[in-house]
């Protein structure tokens, strides 16, 4: 099972712990399921060439991967680097200067790392240089080797085509759960990111991996509301639901037990780094999305749960790929079990079904 942390202390690099409608794998089987998973990232994901230049970024949590993702590569292309960098500690924090240089020279880069890439300025520059990248937080050995990496990312790709048709020049979306979750915000419907679908073969393309969701950032200062997370939060599966009450775009109280003390803390640590100027953007939701992998679980780590079909996600912090928002310096997401969404008053999804 994974686990349910209950403490105040830093999240530790996750392990690789038997999760629930997973089967029991020797290392035999799990490292050949491995192996297959990075050739579906190269060949299938990325779809690298011979003379294009990759770069894998690990750490020390996961240099294994890092490794089968260097052999893979080295099947394709001899121009192939692999990096383990120290880990960092929060999802949003730069990598090492010598590192966002490196990014910046590259057609391809892979980021299988404890704590997130995607919303930091190293990897929005890498892109706008034309590097295609994916980006792989919290990604363990049992995560690569099935669950969501082992989806049909070209359905995936039809799903949240279908979804987005739904979605255009609609701009008011409510969300609402059994938990008590009622918050509503507008958004500009030119702007949902539809590229989340595991295919990442264009210069300046971002995902993750595993892929599976469609997602927007709410317009500045409209999010309002109960927004109750009942699933998990920082990568945490939560035992007692974290209550937070949003006004003008920003979550301005929360409870919910000792998971409440610690995502304070947190919150009040990554302040604390930044200018005083800035502090005041540490708590904006900045970005909403919808899960659509069905071989996603929710397993307690962000990469797996926000693509679980049947959720949705709020995220708070930073959003680097956004004009003018504040450069909190976190980026953590709260995912809610078997929402209803409801856009310009017609249902998107109901609780947890998707309604198109």
């Amino acid at each position: 099972m994974a686990r349910r942390k209950k403490d105040t202390e830093q999240s530790e690099p996750a392990e690789d712990e038997q999760v629930e409608g997973w089967e029991e794998l020797t290392e035999e089987e799990l490292n050949a399921l491995i192996i297959e998973a990075a050739e579906v990232v190269v060949n299938t994901c990325m779809e690298i060439r011979s003379h294009e230049n990759v770069l894998i970024i690990a750490d020390p949590s996961t240099s294994e991967i890092g490794q089968a993702l260097y052999d893979a590569c080295q099947a394709v292309s001899k121009r192939v680097l692999l990096v383990v960098m120290p880990m960092t500690r929060h999802n949003g924090d730069e990598p090492p200067s010598p590192v966002a240089e490196l990014m910046r020279r590259q057609s391809v880069v892979l980021a299988p790392t404890r704590y997130s890439l995607t919303h930091t300025r190293a990897r929005i520059q890498a892109c706008n240089d034309g590097a295609r990248v994916a980006t792989m937080p919290g990604m363990t050995k049992e995560m690569f080797a099935r669950g969501g990496m082992s989806a049909d990312f070209s359905k995936i790709r039809e799903s949240i085509n279908r979804v987005a048709v739904h979605l255009r020049r609609r701009r008011k979306i409510r969300v609402t759960s059994a938990e008590g979750t009622d918050i509503r915000f507008e958004v500009d419907p030119k702007r949902w990111n539809k590229e989340d679908s595991g295919i990442c073969n264009r210069p300046g393309m971002v995902t993750n991996l595993p892929a599976g969701k469609i997602f927007i950032y709410p317009d500045e200062g409209t999010s309002s509301g109960d927004m109750v997370i009942d699933g998990s939060f920082d990568s945490v599966l939560l035992s007692e639901p974290l209550r937070f009450k949003v006004n003008d775009g920003a979550a301005t109280d929360i409870k919910g037990g000792p998971e409440a003390q610690r995502v304070r803390h947190m919150f009040a640590e990554a302040a604390n780094s930044l200018p005083a100027k800035s502090q005041s953007g540490i708590w904006k939701i900045v970005q909403f999305g919808i899960g659509l992998n069905p071989n996603s679980k929710l397993i307690g780590n962000a990469l797996e749960d926000e693509k679980v079909l049947g959720t949705c996600y709020f995220s708070i912090g930073s959003d680097f790929g956004t004009e003018g928002r504040p450069q909190a310096g976190i980026h953590t997401s709260g995912v809610i079990r078997n929402p209803t969404i409801i856009i310009d008053g017609e249902p998107l999804m109901v609780s947890g079904v998707l309604k198109i």
